[in-house]
């Protein structure tokens, strides 16, 4: 996975933190949660503040499907 794999990045979130609150979070810490997925590959430095918030966004519409 990449950091615009948004969708599958979002569903292996859901999976490993069903427990988190993903509307009130630190974009610190699902900065970490992506990058300790398994099958994540890419660069850490590469993401930002737009990707993040993109990430949180399709893993909110996860959870609520």
């Amino acid at each position: 996975m990449r950091w615009t794999d948004t969708i599958d990045i979002a569903i292996e979130l859901e999976e490993a933190h069903p427990d988190k609150d993903n509307l009130h979070l630190r974009f610190t810490d699902l900065h970490k949660w992506v990058c300790e997925l398994p099958g994540f590959e890419d660069d850490p430095e590469a993401s930002n503040e737009k990707i993040l918030e993109a990430i949180q966004m399709a893993w909110i519409e996860e959870r609520e499907d």
